[in-house]
C-alpha cells in the first residue's frame, strides 16, 4: 500500500498536537512532522538574538524565513516517529517555545514574513519522508505546502474548552482571562493571516465534548481509510 499524507491544523487550543501524537501510536510506520515547532524555533531564535517582534513584523515579505532558519542552524531530526527540533546541535526545549509569549510572536510573524522558501523545504522534506512512511504533518497552511494531502482536517472545539485546555498546559500559571485574551487575539491573527482557510478536501472535527486525547483521535480515524481495519485501543 502506497504511504499517505495527513494534513492537520486547527484552532488555536483545540488539541492538534497531542491528537497527532495519538495518531503516531494507532498507525504503524507513521512519521509526524511537527511544522508548528520548526516555525516557534526559528521565531524564537530571531528574538533571542535581539529581534523585536514589532520590527520583524514591519520587515513584511522582506523577511525570509527559510533564510533564517538556516542563519540560525536550525535542523530537523526524527526521533520516536517524530521530528524534533535542533538549534545549532541543541535540542530544543519545546516548553519554550511553547510559551504564550512566543506562541503570540509566531502567530504575529507568520501572516507577514516570506514563508515561499521554507514551504518549499517543507514540500521537499514531506516527498522524502514519505518515500518510507506514512506522514503526518502538523501545522498552518499545510494545504498550501503540500497540495496532494490525502487527508486534510482541520480540528475545533469552542472557546470556553479551548481555554480550559490551554490552562492545564500552562500548569495554570497563567488566569484563565489572560489565556482567553490570547486565544482570541491569536485567532484573530491567524484568520487575518489565512491560515483559518479550508481545502475542498478538509474535513472539519469538532472535539468540543472529547473529554480525552483518545476520543478526539478516534474521530479522526474514523475518517482514514488507510486504518478503517486498525485496532484502536480504548
Amino acid at each position: 500500500m502506497e504511504n499517505i499524507v495527513i494534513g492537520i491544523e486547527g484552532l488555536v487550543g483545540a488539541g492538534k498536537t497531542s491528537i497527532c501524537r495519538e495518531l503516531i501510536k494507532k498507525m504503524p510506520n507513521t512519521i509526524l512532522l511537527n511544522g508548528g515547532n520548526l516555525y516557534r524555533a526559528i521565531v524564537y531564535s530571531m528574538i533571542q538574538n535581539g529581534n523585536k517582534l514589532e520590527e520583524l513584523e514591519k520587515q513584511g515579505k522582506k523577511l525570509d524565513i527559510k533564510e533564517m532558519m538556516d542563519l540560525f542552524k536550525i535542523q530537523i531530526k526524527i526521533e520516536n516517529n517524530e521530528t524534533i527540533i535542533y538549534i545549532n546541535n541543541k535540542r530544543v526545549d519545546e516548553d519554550e517555545i511553547q510559551s504564550k509569549e512566543n506562541s503570540m510572536a509566531v502567530s504575529t510573524v507568520g501572516g507577514s514574513a516570506d514563508n515561499k522558501n521554507l514551504f518549499k523545504f517543507a514540500r521537499n522534506l514531506i516527498d522524502n519522508l514519505k518515500q518510507r512512511s506514512n506522514v503526518i504533518v502538523s501545522g498552518r497552511s499545510v494545504m498550501k505546502i503540500y497540495p496532494d494531502c490525502d487527508y486534510h482536517f482541520f480540528i475545533v472545539a469552542d472557546l470556553e474548552e479551548r481555554v480550559k485546555r490551554k490552562c492545564s498546559q500552562y500548569n495554570n500559571k497563567e488566569t484563565e482571562e489572560e489565556i482567553k485574551a490570547n486565544i482570541i487575539r491569536r485567532d484573530e491573527l491567524q484568520k487575518k493571516a489565512g491560515f483559518y482557510e479550508y481545502s475542498s478536501i478538509t474535513r472539519e472535527i469538532d472535539v468540543t465534548d472529547c473529554k480525552t486525547v483518545l476520543e478526539s483521535t478516534k474521530k479522526v480515524l474514523n475518517h482514514i481509510n488507510y486504518v478503517e481495519t486498525a485496532t484502536v485501543g480504548v
